[in-house]
C-alpha cells in the first residue's frame, strides 16, 4: 500500500505557505540502486526540513508516475520532530489514517461560528459554480471578475484530488492577491482559511461566515478516473449539485471541455460532465455552454443539448474572457496543457463564471 523509503534531504526548494519542497537522496536498501527525487512536506503535518535531515518518504504515486507533482511525500522526519500543537478544534480528517489531523472546524461545538450556523437555513440565493477539475478554478474566479470586479468569491474545495488545500499554490496566489476571499476545506480535506464537516457546511461558511457573494466548488489538484463510467472522482459534481440546492442556492454547471486531450471520452464535452450532471444530479442547474466557434463549438452544443432534460442550458458569449485568462496571476494549466494548448477548457468554466456574475443582478 505505502512504497516506503529512507533519504536525506540535500537541498531546499523554493516554499510555499504550508509546504517545502526539497531534494533528497535516497538511501541504497533491499537491493535498489541511490537515487535522488524531489519530496514535499507538509510542514503543518511533518515540521521544517532541513539539508542534512533525515526522512521518512512515500514512493508509491511517484514510483507509478501518478499526480502528485512529481513528488514523493515526506511521512516524517525523525530525528527532529515538530513541536504539539495546542490550538483548539475536535474534527479530525483524514480520519484513522497515520496522518489523521485534528482542525477546528466552523461548524463545531467550540467554533466562534458555530451559533452563525447553526441559524443558517440557507445560502440566499449565492450562485455557486461548480466544475470537476481544480485547473478550474482560477478560470472561474477570472470570468466573475470579468463582470463583477469587486465580488466576493469563496473556493469551497471538495475532497476528490488533493486532501491538503496546502499542495495549490493557486490557492495560495489567488488568496494572496485578494481574488478569493478564502477557502474551505470540506469532508475529508482539510487546510483550508476554513473547515467543515460536509459540502453543505462548506456553502454555508462560505456565505455567511466569509461573506461570500459567488461560491466555487471543485476539488483540490488531482483528479481520480478509471476509464470506467461511473469510477471518477467528478462524480461529486452532481453531488454539489445537490447541495446547492437543498440550501436554496443558484447551482451553476461548469462542463469540463477539452479540444486538446487525447482520451476520446474527454474531448469536447467529457463523459464525466454528462454523467455527473445528467445522471447524479437530481437538482436543476444552470449548465453553461461557452459561445466557441466553428465545428468545436457545434460539437460542444449537440453534446450538452442532453442535459436540457434535466437542466437549463445557458449560451454564454465568451468575448474578452481569453484577455481575462491571460491577466490572473497565475498560469492556468489542466492536464499539463496550457492555454494556447486548450483554449476551450479555460473559456468553458470562465464563461461559468460569467454567468455567475450576471445572477448576482437578476
Amino acid at each position: 500500500m505505502i512504497r516506503w523509503r529512507r533519504g536525506v534531504v540535500r537541498q531546499l526548494l523554493p516554499s510555499w505557505p504550508g509546504v517545502r519542497p526539497c531534494t533528497v537522496d535516497l538511501t541504497a536498501e533491499d537491493g535498489r540502486e541511490p537515487a535522488r527525487c524531489r519530496a514535499l512536506a507538509y510542514t503543518d503535518l511533518v515540521g521544517h526540513p532541513r539539508v542534512g535531515d533525515r526522512v521518512l518518504l512515500n514512493t508509491g504515486a511517484l514510483d507509478l508516475g501518478l499526480g502528485t507533482g512529481g513528488y514523493a511525500m515526506v511521512i516524517a522526519v525523525p530525528d527532529r520532530l515538530p513541536p504539539d500543537t495546542r490550538g483548539p478544534g475536535h474534527l479530525v480528517k483524514a480520519r484513522y489514517t497515520p496522518f489523521q489531523a485534528t482542525v477546528l472546524g466552523a461548524d463545531e461545538q467550540g467554533s466562534p461560528h458555530h451559533a452563525t450556523l447553526c441559524a443558517a437555513r440557507g445560502v440566499d440565493g449565492m450562485p455557486v459554480v461548480v466544475a470537476d477539475l481544480h485547473s478550474a478554478l482560477p478560470a472561474v474566479v477570472a470570468g466573475v471578475r470579468a463582470e463583477r470586479p469587486g465580488a466576493r468569491i469563496a473556493y469551497v474545495m471538495l475532497d476528490g484530488g488533493a486532501l491538503p488545500a496546502a499542495f495549490s499554490q493557486v490557492v495560495a496566489v489567488l488568496r494572496e492577491e485578494g481574488l478569493i476571499t478564502g477557502c474551505v476545506t470540506t469532508g475529508q480535506a482539510f487546510g483550508g482559511d476554513l473547515e467543515a464537516v460536509t459540502v453543505h457546511s462548506g456553502l454555508l461558511t462560505a456565505r455567511h461566515v466569509l461573506g461570500a457573494d459567488v461560491a466555487v466548488a471543485c476539488q483540490g489538484p488531482g483528479n481520480l478516473g478509471t476509464g470506467t463510467p461511473w469510477g471518477f472522482s467528478g462524480v461529486a459534481c452532481g453531488e454539489a449539485v445537490n447541495a446547492v440546492a437543498a440550501l436554496d442556492g443558484r447551482a451553476v454547471a461548469a462542463l469540463r471541455i477539452s479540444e486538446a486531450d487525447p482520451r476520446r471520452r474527454h474531448r469536447g464535452v467529457s463523459h464525466h460532465s454528462l454523467t455527473a450532471y445528467g445522471r447524479v444530479a437530481l437538482a436543476e442547474a444552470d449548465v453553461v455552454v461557452p459561445g466557441l466557434p466553428g465545428a468545436f463549438g457545434e460539437r460542444v452544443r449537440t453534446q450538452a443539448a442532453g442535459l436540457a432534460a434535466r437542466h437549463t442550458l445557458v449560451d454564454v458569449d465568451v468575448t474578452g474572457l481569453e484577455e481575462e485568462l491571460r491577466a490572473l496571476p497565475v498560469k492556468v494549466s489542466t492536464m499539463g496543457r496550457g492555454l494556447e494548448e486548450d483554449r476551450a477548457a479555460f473559456l468553458g468554466a470562465a464563461a461559468a463564471g460569467r454567468h455567475a456574475a450576471a445572477l448576482l443582478d437578476a
